[in-house]
Order: C-alpha cells, then structure tokens, then sequence
C-alpha cells in the first residue's frame, strides 16, 4: 500500500442606507445595509439561506423542515408568494391549510430564523403559469408584466393585500418580526428587452411601488442590473462569485438570492446532479468575493400536489437538495454545506469588517484573505482553480496542500478547517421499502364514458387553455365524418390514417368509440407534435373523439398571455378521395371528464357508479380504486406506479400530482416513478387512492412504500482537514475545541436509530458510492472487524 492515499471507508444500514429603523427601549430593531452586508437590529451578519416552499409541504411538516435547516447551519429561510393559489377565482382568496402563509412565516420565526419574502407576483418557479392566476388573462387588453394599466393595478392590488397581512401580523423586521428582505417581480431582465421601452418603465414603476409601502426591510430584485432606487439587484445561478457584476451602486451589498442546488427536472428528463463539493467550492468563493448572502435553491423542494406543476415538470421537485423530497437529509450535501456554514461563521469577524486583499500563489492557485490592520483578525481562503491536479502551496511561510478545484478555507490565516472538495460528513443513500402491511392491493375500475357526438359549437376545435381555465387538464373534441363506400382502399392492410397536429401537451383519440391504438405528446422544450395512426372507418357516419390532455402552464417568457395548445390540423389520409381536412368540419367539445365532475376520487363521489373488479390491463381513460392501511412507523410514504402510464393520483380526496410513467428519459426509465403520499393525508386505515389512468395499463403492480436514508457511510483519507467542529471562537479567540484536531471517520444515525449492522468496511482504495461500494486493488482485510467493535 506504499505511496497510495489511505482511505478508510465504512457503510452501515440504518455608507448606510436606512430601511426604517425603529428604536425599541434603545435597541434597534430592523434592517439596514452597507456596502459589506445586511445590518439587522444594529449587527452586521453573514446570513444563509434556504428556499422552502410552503405549498410544496404540508403543514405538519414545516416545523421539521425548517429546524432541519436551522441545525444546517442556515438562519434565513426564503419562500415565494403563490398569487394564482391565493386568489384562484378575482376576488376570492384562500389562505387556509398548506396555503397559511402567515402560519408559515410565524413558523420561521419562532424556531428563531430570519425570513425573505419573494412577493414577484410574477414568480416562474416551474409553477403553474409562474404563480399569476388564470382569471388574469381574461382582463380585457391586459399585457403581464409590462407598463400596462390593468396589469399593474391588479399586481400593485394583490402586493399590498399581501404586504399589509404581514404588516398586520407584525411579521417585518423593523415590528420584531422574521421578515429581513421582500422582492419584487423576478428576473425581469431575461425578458425585458421584449418588452422595450415600456419594460424599462414597468420595472422603475414596480421598484418604486414597493418601496412606497414602507415594510421597513430592504427590497431585491433578483437578476435585474437596473433595479430602481435603494431596491438590491441580486445574483441568481450556480456561480455568482464568478458571473456577478455587482451591485448598481456602491453602498449596496452582494447577495445571492438563488444558488441552484440541483436542477428542476421535467417529464423525459433523466437524473439531475449537483454535487456537494461544487455547491461548496461556489459559495467559498462567493464569500471570498464580499458576498454576505447566500439562498440555496431549493434547500427542499418538496412535491408539485395536484396541478401545480408548470408546462412538463415533475411532481417531484429539486429532490437532490439538502433536504429530498421527503424532508430527509441527503447526504453529503447537507453536511457538507453545514460544515461550511460553520467554517464561514468562525470568519465572520474579519469578513464583515477586514479589509480585503487577493495574493497570487500560483499560476491557478490565489489567497484572499481579509484582516483588520493591527489586530490578529485574519481569514483566508485559498482557491485552487486548476480542474485537474492538486497541488501544494505556501501561504505566509506554510505550505497547504490543495485538491484540484477546491477551496480551503483558514479561519485565523493558518489552519485548514474546510475545504470544499475533500468531504468529511457522512454520506447516506435512500431505500424504497415496500410496507409490511397488506401491499396486495385489490383494485376496481370504472370507465370514463367517451363521447361520440358533442353538440358542434365552433367550426374549429377550440385553444385548451381558453376552455380550460385552469380547472382541468382534460378536454373532449369531437366531430363527425360520413364515409361513401366509394372512398374506401379496398386493399388490405391500407387503412385511412388519422393525423392530429396539435400545439400541445398530449392526446389520445378515439374513433367510433374505439382506441385507434397510440397516443402522442409533446415535451416541456417543444410543446407541439403531431399524432398519427392507422384507424377503421366504415361507411356511413363515422365519429372522431379527441382527448386533449394539459400538463401544466406555462411559467417563464415574455408575453404569457399569448401561449395557446390544443389541436390545430385535423386530417383523414389514404382515402380514395384523397387527404380529407376536418379541421373546419364543425367541433363540439366538453371541459373536463364526467368522473371529475362527479368526484370519484372521493368517497362520496365514488358511490355514485358501478365499479367493476379488475382482471386484466383496463381501457383507456380509466378510473382505478382501490383502499389500503397506512404503513407502519412514522417514515415518509410513497406509492410506486408500476404498470401505469400517465394520469393523476389522489389520496382520500387530496390531488398528490400527475404521474407520467411512459415518458422515459434517455436512459430508458421513467423520470419519476415514486410519488409522495404526505402522512397528513392517511387515517390508520382504509385509506382511499384513486387513480385516472389516460391510457391502457394495468394497476396490479403497483406498490406502497416507506421512504428511508438509514443507509450511512463515511469517506476519509489522510488528506482530509479535521472535522471543523474541532476548532471554536472563544473569547473572540480561534482555539481548537479538541487535544488532537486529525481527520476521523464519524458516523450517526438519523432520527436517533441505532447501527445495527456494518455491511462494508474498506482501509485501502475502495470504489463505488454510499450504498454500492466495493473493495479495490489495496484492502485490509480487519477493517470490518475494527468497525464493528468501534459501532456495534
């Protein structure tokens, strides 16, 4: 083993601008800014964040969600504002259960973290039709997000009804509250030029609308150079201490309202990464860079429930953050980053108020460290910029050895607590275990009825989102054509084709009440497809059903109010006659399936029809039923849906999203295939799930899960800096907290479970990832045992 890195690896299951401030029996309280950072109730602070989202969650969850962030290293959680669930209908607003924003931010505040709030109204955030509700499109010569009379009177309306319940709450900073920041609209300079100069005049007119009701905390925009006034322009993307420009005047500080920890993924897509290592190296640098904030997005993305989801997107959402889908710590990346929330805060003194310096080390290699003249205050943070080799430096006549592509960061300008690359956090992996209870579900079915004939109201098929209205995502089109024996190919095997182009999303079809035998659908990056199959026309009247299908709005681009889907060419090819055009023949349409209308996802409505047992794969456009027990113990719990195509899943009534398991990525799998069944939603027993099915399938295979990461693993080698937790600030001192600060492999169970048995252990060079590694070319074959006797 001369001249290898020892790794020991063992995996186990299991100039001041003020906002308002406001002094309380002389303390200040609120939120102003400089240059360097945000100063909240008189302190300057370096602050990180996370984006959690409350309608992603439910309520039950949100005190669990947020400590976890807490015990993150985070102490400000950021979430949008979601108008089109707030006032689904003009006038008519709901802030009751998962959508209790005040609820929500109260939540944040008494587990005592900060709070930012991203009014937009305009929100993007892979959210059905960004966040702004349907009605609003209906507004007679309305234009979103430009200098538009009707659209500004209704953002600046809904703004303020939001601004004055925080107020009313006493949730801003400068009342005591948890609220240190509120933006308005969202990355507006990606669309901005469309709009010309009515653009340039709508963001002046939206920053200083905001301004003008007076919260008392500072307002960003996120990505906008020009952002009006004392109003903060921010960074989004993964590397802003690389693609910033900065602030727009000099009294303002540099803040990251979205570092991507992931990437939002869509229907087709195959797996996102993001690792841990690249997350920390960007926010290292964007603190070694007079960065003061940084919002992780998403800290936990959570679940798109019912039709929230934007044009394509998955029910799951940012699941490789910190926190998955479930709310369980992926690790490394949660505590990697908690590790470098720790690092950053034992700089803190000389990062809010050193004075900068930058020394070149090496060709890729540079220092910037920050001291006060005259004081021991000293942090530095040595970056290594070559993306392939390590290597060794001297920094004020020691040497450190830096990993390709890393960041080390050095508290007093001499000892290593952290650095990026080298992940000294344990790793875990997340297991799907099928429920010891009953899991042999017994299913019934019902069968939607397909209309044949439609009472014609419009010479051309109608555009899905007019008829829609965001209720549904489900239209029927139907249309008639009567065939003369003479038209017929009498040679066998040609039949007439039926062709449909359609803007969007998806589609099945129907003739004289019979699958034709395919579907079609279009993609979150070209919505339009055309669907195309041979069908069985007989003489005489002949009926056309169409089924067209939505998957979400559209959420980002310039003028939205102009995106239609729906059909837009229907054709009989290979009659005698030649191609025949139905696109004008007269349409009759129905928004909606019967099934939704009569509520048979719910107990209620589902006593209104006849189910029938299910023996073998049903029909198209299908109704399934079926009751099971909650699964035992508190972990999460998901529903697998083998067997299944695409549709929609409600649990006891509640919507828990769309399911799209025949739209496989590249890699020949489903992109999502478990679906995240809350908790809050299950009684002890016979519990109610009910499926709308789209297509031809089968429900018998599929399976209730729970959800676990009791898999855990530690990597270290004799590279790695010790465990940050081995040094400590006291009495503004940088001390080391243990005798004998050296890299250690540590390990500890979620949820305070215990180790029950060690599946691997490896000193040598092993390979593989937490979950699936194995024994490489140099191995000690007592590893196992030393663990075991160290764990068990």
């Amino acid at each position: 083993m001369a001249g290898k890195n020892h790794v020991f690896l063992i995996a186990t299951l299991l100039s001041l601008l003020v906002s308002s401030v406001v002094a309380h029996g002389g303390k200040q309280v609120g939120v102003t800014y400089d240059e360097r950072s945000l100063i909240i109730n008189g302190k300057r602070e370096l602050l990180f964040s996370g984006s959690i989202h409350y309608p992603r969650s439910t309520p039950d969850m949100w005190p669990e969600l947020i400590l976890k962030a807490k015990r993150g290293g985070l102490n400000v959680i950021q979430t949008y504002v979601f108008w089109n669930i707030h006032e689904p209908e003009q006038g008519k607003f709901n802030f009751e259960g998962p959508y209790d924003l005040v609820k929500f931010i109260k939540t944040i505040g008494e587990n005592g973290m900060f709070a930012t709030l991203r009014l937009g109204p305009f929100i993007q955030a892979e959210w059905n039709h960004g966040g702004l509700p349907y009605w609003l499109r209906e507004i007679p010569d309305i234009i979103f997000r430009s200098d538009n009379a009707p659209f500004k009177h209704h953002m600046e309306k809904f703004v303020t009804k939001i601004i004055d319940m925080m107020k009313e709450e006493k949730l801003f900073a400068s009342q005591g509250g948890p609220i240190i920041l509120s933006q308005i609209e969202n990355e507006y300079n990606t669309v901005q030029l469309a709009y010309k100069n009515l653009g340039v005049s709508y963001i002046q007119w939206a920053g200083n609308m905001a301004l003008g009701l007076n919260t008392g905390v500072p307002w960003v925009m996120c990505k906008q150079k020009d952002a009006p006034g004392s109003v903060i322009n921010t960074c989004n993307g993964r590397h802003c201490g690389d693609t910033f420009t900065g602030p727009n005047k000099p009294n303002k500080p540099s803040l990251w309202t979205e570092n991507w920890t992931a990437q939002f993924r869509v229907f087709g897509d195959p797996p996102s990464q993001r690792s841990a290592e690249d997350t920390a190296f960007s926010v290292a640098r964007w603190f070694s860079k007079n960065g003061s904030l940084v919002n992780y997005y998403m800290y936990h993305g959570g679940t798109n429930f019912d039709r929230t989801a934007a044009s394509f997107v998955t029910t799951r959402y940012y699941d490789e953050a910190p926190l998955d889908e479930y709310g369980l710590q992926r690790e490394p990346k949660w505590g990697h980053l908690k590790d470098l929330h720790r690092a950053l805060n034992l700089c803190k003194k000389a990062l809010l108020w050193g004075k900068p310096n930058v020394q070149k080390l090496s060709a890729d290699v540079e220092a910037r460290f920050y001291e006060q003249p005259g004081t021991k205050v000293c942090a530095a943070f040595l970056a290594s910029n070559n993306s392939k080799e390590a290597e060794t430096v001297k920094f004020r006549g020691q040497e450190y050895y830096l990993p390709a592509r890393s960041i080390s960061i050095l508290p007093d300008c001499k000892n290593v607590v952290y650095n990026t690359m080298t992940v000294v956090s344990q790793h875990n992996s997340r297991n799907f275990v099928k429920s010891r209870k009953k899991n042999k579900l017994e299913w019934n079915m019902y069968s939607e009825t397909i209309p044949a004939q439609l009472q014609v109201d419009s010479s051309l098929p109608k555009e899905l989102y007019n008829l829609t209205k965001d209720k549904t995502d489900y239209v029927w089109f139907t249309t008639t054509i009567n065939v003369d024996r003479r038209d017929m190919n009498e040679r066998k095997r040609i039949n007439p084709v039926l062709r449909v182009a359609s803007l969007g999303h998806a589609m099945v079809a129907f003739v004289n009440g019979e699958f034709i035998g395919s579907s079609a659908h279009g993609s979150q990056i070209e919505k339009s497809f055309v669907l195309q199959h041979s069908v069985d026309l007989k003489p005489g009247i002949n009926f056309v059903t169409l089924l067209g299908t939505l998957v979400g709005l559209p959420d980002s681009g310039a003028y939205m109010e102009h995106r239609y889907a729906g059909p837009r060419g229907v054709s009989i090819l290979g009659l005698n006659t030649g191609t025949l055009d139905l696109t004008s023949n007269g349409w009759g349409h129905q928004v909606g399936l019967s099934g939704e209308t009569a509520k048979l996802f719910t107990k209620e409505g589902g006593g209104k029809v006849t189910w029938t047992k299910v023996q073998k794969a049903g029909p198209p456009v299908t109704w399934y039923k079926t009751h099971f027990d909650a699964p035992e113990g508190k972990s999460p719990v998901a529903v697998r849906m083998t067997g299944m195509n695409k549709g929609m899943i409600w649990i006891n009534g509640k919507s828990i999203g769309r399911y799209w398991m025949t739209y496989v990525s590249p890699l020949g799998e489903p992109t999502q295939s478990e679906y995240h069944i809350p908790r809050s939603y299950l009684k002890p027993t016979d519990n109610l799930m009910v499926i709308f099915e789209e297509e031809e399938a089968n429900p018998e295979k599929i399976e209730i899960l729970t959800v676990n990461r009791d898999t855990i693993c530690s990597y270290v080698t004799e590279y790695h800096p010790p465990s940050v937790k081995s040094w400590e600030r006291k009495n503004n001192k940088f001390t080391p907290a243990v005798d004998n600060a050296k890299p250690a492999a540590h390990l500890k169970c979620p949820n305070q479970k215990k180790i029950i048995a060690v599946q691997f252990a490896s000193f040598g060079d092993p390979l593989g990832t937490c979950g699936d590694y194995a024994v490489g070319t140099c191995h000690s074959p007592a590893s196992k045992q030393v663990v075991e006797e160290g764990y068990l």
